[in-house]
């Protein structure tokens, strides 16, 4: 029997996840505890106590389905947002809501415009639907919004922007994506991906709330995953009007966040003190990481995420070499990228252990 499968779903290459601890320990008889894991972006300070706490009081209702709705979670996020609860779409992780923008507005054959070196899964969304990938050449290594802009046709649906952008760490100020918006046609949805806003320097920072209420087309995604350290508990969420909103609930799995992720988020919403905790370690770490960079006169980019993209010219080498001495990093030859290497900025000491196995890695 041969299986049948619409052409556009064999041509899908899987997402590649950064290699697991578990794996790396297995493949080199390493202790787990020597391990520094600086590949997928995660928080290095792990999940808020506050979220732990939320999830124990949680645990005696596990027998029972989550709230489909997530009527608690939609009113705390309405609240730290100021919008109404009918304009969250929840998500299991953000990628989930992603997916979901394409199966609700995309038909097989339309188009979808994205950048050159921008996140791995709009590319698989696009390809998920059977649409037509418009992909914009890179403008230093970020997004040419203007270019973005002529490349629309009149069968495009959907345009991803990411906001910092995951894998280069680039950032579009907040002018400059005004005017995208108020030029795009109105029959046109831009979502604009913030997993990284959180990590943003003060003055880097806009209120990206305030174009939803302008611009009925766009949808303004946000995750848990990174600032707010949930990562293993897929939360993520969409902000649009109702009118999107609405669409995207139809094709939204019913019971799509579990009710673990729900409560934690609630609490790490609220957990101001972790958020500050985990920019300022951030911050720190990223000037660490980029200074070391630049002593070693190594091409780095500049970035305004929670990791820096760096050039090594072997990459796959160079990556194996920090493997050997208990390091994992990102490679991103997948992106067109195959010189760089994408490390995650982790907790002092993991960053340090990094820059020294990189520097017998080069050789320096």
């Amino acid at each position: 029997m041969s299986i049948q499968a619409p052409e556009y779903v064999r041509q899908i290459a899987p997402y590649q996840a950064g290699k697991p601890i578990s794996e790396l320990a297995r493949e080199y008889g390493l202790q787990v505890e020597r391990i520094v894991k600086l590949a997928s972006n995660e928080n290095p300070l792990g999940m808020p106590e506050s979220a732990k706490r939320a999830m124990a009081a949680e645990l005696a209702e596990l027998g029972r389905y989550p709230d489909s709705n997530g009527f608690e979670l939609k009113a705390a996020i309405a609240a730290r947002y100021r919008v109404p609860p009918d304009w969250i779409t929840l998500g299991n992780g953000s990628n989930d809501v992603l997916e979901i923008a394409a199966h609700a507005l995309v038909q097989a054959g339309q188009s979808i415009v994205y950048s050159q070196y921008s996140f791995a899964v709009y590319a698989l969304a696009t390809q998920g639907v059977g649409a037509r990938a418009i992909v914009v050449p890179a403008r230093n290594y970020g997004h040419d919004l203007k270019a973005m802009r002529a490349a629309i046709e009149p069968d495009t649906r959907l345009v991803f922007i990411a906001n910092p952008n995951n894998p280069t760490g680039t950032f579009v100020p907040a002018a400059e994506v005004a005017e995208f918006l108020a030029s795009v046609p109105s029959n046109v949805v831009v979502v604009l991906d913030e997993a990284y806003t959180e990590y943003l320097e003060p003055a880097d920072r806009f209120d990206s709330t305030e174009w939803v209420r302008q611009y009925p087309n766009l949808i303004v995604v946000r995750t848990f995953s990174k600032a707010y350290g949930l990562a293993g508990l897929r939360m993520g969420m969409g902000l649009a009007q109702p009118e999107l909103t609405d669409l995207m609930n139809r094709v939204r799995q019913p019971f799509n966040v579990n009710s673990l992720a729900q409560a934690a988020a609630i609490a790490a919403l609220g957990d101001e003190e972790f958020l500050r905790r985990s920019y300022e370690i951030n911050r720190a770490g990223l000037q660490r990481m980029q200074a070391a960079f630049a002593e070693m006169g190594v091409e780095y980019l500049p970035s305004y995420g929670n990791f820096v993209l760096v050039r090594v010219g072997d990459a796959a080498a160079v990556y194996e070499s920090l493997l050997h001495d208990a390091v994992i990093v990102r490679p991103v030859g997948g992106y067109g990228l195959p010189e760089w290497l994408r490390v995650s900025v982790g907790l002092p000491e993991e960053n340090e252990t990094f820059l020294a196995a990189f520097k017998r890695a080069l050789g320096r």
